[in-house]
């Protein structure tokens, strides 16, 4: 294969006969989804997702990958397309499609209607080009050619990706698992696969989500028989919350509520988007004699009503979590009420799950949820569905995705068990371009990639030094040192004055700062404050002086944010 020159990553030249491959997120993560192709001097970008913030990243609403690295190559990309709805695949784009130049978004009907939705809400829907595209049916992309095919998951219009390239043909399953008897009767395309198969795939790039668990997935059907067994039992109110993108789950809850006879109230801003949009473009059945609205349902026995909510995964904010709390103003759970929580426990979340469940009890309500009965299953495909697709694609290289570390590590395993070759399964990360031809393939030097922050309307204005400082205030607390000098002469007029916030309590504490603040004086006693031409020396001693006393009396490290003010 050609050597690149001295340039690296997007900026190397490439053989025109060569692809390269480069993940800007999802990889050694859950979450944030995206991938570049290059070929000819063309990108072709795979899916734009999000992640939701881990327990460290206070008050970071979301998080989005860094794009920094297609910067000077906008003008190149000729198309994103996108596998599924779910925000891990999409909930960035309207954060990033402006600055990769607003190249046109291709996707299957559900997954344009939800980012349309979202394109809306940011005021860039006028600016934005979204083509919908049907299983089976291929895009001309530039060098690439893109078929999208049906790809069964835990959302509607999943599909999988067959890009043929100069190179060769590269397949890319998205989120997927081989269901048998999906809801839509429209299980993942197995025939497709195994027509690449033999026309020969040079690289297979398929998702490691469930890697770990033997054997196949069940079915999205076992949940609908779960909710035909649980309903008919329930003798108060019913409660299910679930994911507002799960159209099939939530055709379930809606079937087998009618079949017990009872109206359904859609709650929480994010169901009652999606389930509107899935109505309309006809994933979703509901008679419309069958939704009511908050007054109707104070009209109807409570043994008559089905409300279906978000918040299944214990938000603090979420409707659900007040619900729980007894702090909601127009829902409220009475003893005999059931609650199904229909989703899976993300990982980080089982805590504030955990306590939304003893909450849910607390109000006297029974619950089910995933650990104590079938109300969920995986959209993910576990080790023997893995092994078949393995099988029938018969791929010259291999790359996990969509997966922690260790999943995309065991799926190599299971490739190279599957009797590919070692040295043609490659295990990447996150910013690892690597570079797959009919020749052969090699990795070239790591690109920027990363994270970026979403806080409020503020877009990477939070880095890591802004969480730093929150997560020390956060366990250390902060005290904010107040100083009054003479700009010429550099007398204290004012001060120091010590308060503090998260630290120790002022008014219990009174001799503990009266002895920090001797601290400083001592200090300033040992300066002259004439001749210091900058107070931000000033500053640094004071901190100084500060976190040496705080340390040696009561070992704890606050934010000292010193204020000195020029009189």
């Amino acid at each position: 294969m050609e050597q690149s020159e001295a340039k690296s990553g997007l900026a190397a030249e490439l053989h025109p006969d060569a692809v390269r491959v480069i993940a800007l997120g999802g990889l050694g993560e859950i979450g944030l989804n995206m991938m570049a192709i290059e070929c000819r001097g063309s990108i072709l970008l795979i899916d734009c997702g999000l992640m939701f913030p881990e327990a460290y990243m206070l008050g970071v609403d979301l998080v989005i990958p860094d794009i920094s690295c297609l910067k000077e190559r906008t003008g190149d990309i000729v198309g994103l397309v996108l596998t599924h709805g779910h925000e891990d695949h999409i909930g960035a784009i309207p954060f990033l499609l402006e600055n990769l130049g607003f190249p046109t978004v291709y996707g299957t009907p559900l997954t344009l209607g939800l980012v349309k939705g979202k394109l809306e809400e940011h005021g860039l829907l006028s600016r934005s080009s979204l083509q919908a595209v049907s299983p089976r049916q291929s895009v001309e992309l530039g060098p690439f050619s893109v078929e999208f095919y049906r790809a069964a998951h835990s959302i509607v219009d999943g599909a999988g990706l067959a890009i043929r390239t100069p190179a060769g043909l590269i397949v890319h399953t998205g989120d997927f698992k081989l269901d048998p008897t999906p809801v839509d009767n429209q299980p993942t395309d197995l025939g497709r696969l195994a027509a690449y198969g033999e026309e020969g795939v040079l690289l297979l790039m398929s998702d490691s989500t469930n890697v770990e668990r033997e054997g196949h997935t069940l079915s999205e059907r076992v949940v609908g028989e779960a909710f035909s067994q649980i309903l008919p039992t329930c003798r108060e109110r019913v409660m299910v919350a679930t994911f507002s993108s799960n159209i099939h789950r939530i055709q379930q809850v809606v079937n087998a509520a009618l079949a017990c006879g009872r109206k359904i109230l859609v709650n929480g801003r994010s169901m009652v988007a999606n389930i509107a949009i899935a109505r309309q473009l006809g994933y979703l059945y509901i008679p419309d004699d069958a939704l009511i609205d908050l007054r109707q349902m104070r009209e109807l026995p409570r043994d008559k009503v089905l409300i279906i909510t978000t918040g299944s995964q214990g938000e603090p904010l979420s409707a659900l979590s007040r619900i729980a709390m007894d702090d909601h103003k127009q829902l409220q759970l009475e003893p005999g009420d059931t609650v199904i929580l229909s989703s899976k426990f993300i990982p980080g979340n089982e805590k504030a799950i955990s306590d939304l469940i003893n909450h849910l009890y607390r109000r006297g309500a029974e619950v089910f949820y995933e650990t104590t009965s079938e109300v969920h299953v995986s959209g993910h495909a576990s080790q023997d569905e893995l092994k078949l697709v393995l099988g029938v694609v018969k791929p010259r290289y291999f790359v996990p995705i969509h997966g922690e570390y260790r999943h995309l590590v065991k799926h190599a395993a299971l490739a190279r068990a599957m009797g590919i070759a070692a040295e043609n399964v490659v295990v990447l990360e996150n910013g690892q371009p690597l570079i797959v031809s009919d020749n052969g393939l090699r990795r070239e030097e790591k690109v920027e990639t990363g994270r970026v922050f979403v806080d409020g309307k503020g877009v990477g204005d939070v880095g890591v030094m802004e969480l730093r400082d929150r997560r020390h205030l956060a366990n250390h607390g902060m005290v904010l040192v107040f100083l009054a000098l003479n700009q010429s002469s550099g007398e204290i007029l004012y001060g120091p004055e010590l308060l503090t916030r998260g630290f120790v309590p002022e008014e219990e504490s009174q001799a503990f700062l009266a002895q920090a603040r001797d601290v400083v004086r001592e200090m300033l006693t040992e300066h002259s404050l004439e001749a210091l031409s900058d107070w931000e020396e000033l500053r640094i001693e004071v901190r100084k002086a500060l976190r040496r006393f705080f340390n040696r009396t009561i070992q704890r490290r606050p934010l000292i944010l010193p204020v000195i003010l020029e009189l």
